[in-house]
């Protein structure tokens, strides 16, 4: 089950999703549901008796289909859970400085990110990781974590644990917007690098530049550094080239 195929480049040609190109070269059966409650699709998917169903980077499953598999369905999540529930974990466990995460495979549930954990995989976060660099790395170990956890589904290996209620100590993940980006120059040094490389090089923080008799412009800012013996200044001073 992947997206529709949709238009994309200059000429807007039909590109097809890299699941659907694979399943395709295995003879796999493909659909490609407009809609996941489509009648039609939920036919074709009792059709195939599904024994587990597996779920990556895709849309919000309504429970007629997550429920169908005989061994149930589990997802792959980008965080430690219970630790950074939500849509945006790799992003927010860099801007709150955190020395580590990892990956989740855990069962689909009623709940969003809150079904049983099946395994686990811990990655450290390296002081010059972004959130490009960091993904690249978990979505390695994540697709070893997806293969061992159906191995050891199918092996009868896996007792899935039951994520821990809501306390203060839990961080979410939610969704990040625009206003979200903008940097707070009275933060901490660290504070602030941290926030760029948690939002480099998407969705990106930004900044206004403000000029004198001029009107205001934004700039993104992808990279930031600490420079030993840095010129003195108000804090939110910008020394620029004027290019």
């Amino acid at each position: 089950v992947t997206t529709p195929d949709k238009p994309a480049g200059r000429g807007q040609k039909l590109h097809e999703s890299d699941v659907k190109i694979a399943a395709r070269e295995l003879g796999l059966p493909i659909l490609q549901p407009e809609k996941l409650r489509d009648p039609a699709f939920v036919s074709a998917m009792e059709e195939l008796r599904p024994d587990l169903g597996i779920v990556i980077a895709f849309r919000m499953l309504p429970e007629v289909v997550w429920a169908m598999p005989r061994l149930g369905t589990f997802n792959l999540h980008a965080s430690l859970l219970p630790q950074y529930r939500g849509a945006a974990p790799i992003n927010w466990a860099i801007i709150n400085g955190e020395s580590k995460t990892g990956v989740t495979t855990f069962l689909l549930n009623h709940e969003i990110d809150k079904g049983a954990i099946l395994g686990q995989v811990e990655m450290p976060i390296q002081p010059e990781d972004n959130v490009g660099t960091l993904y690249d790395r978990l979505m390695t170990v994540g697709a070893d974590l997806v293969v061992q956890t159906v191995e050891r589904i199918a092996a009868g290996e896996i007792t899935p644990v039951v994520q821990p209620d809501e306390d203060a100590s839990l961080r979410p993940a939610p969704k990040i917007f625009k206003n979200d980006c903008l940097i707070d120059w009275t933060q901490s040094g660290k504070r602030i690098i941290d926030f760029i490389r948690g939002l480099s090089p998407y969705p990106a923080a930004w900044t206004r530049l403000l000029r004198e008799e001029q009107e205001a412009n934004s700039a993104k800012i992808f990279e930031a550094r600490f420079e030993a013996g840095g010129p003195e200044a108000p804090c939110g001073t910008i020394d620029t080239d004027n290019r």
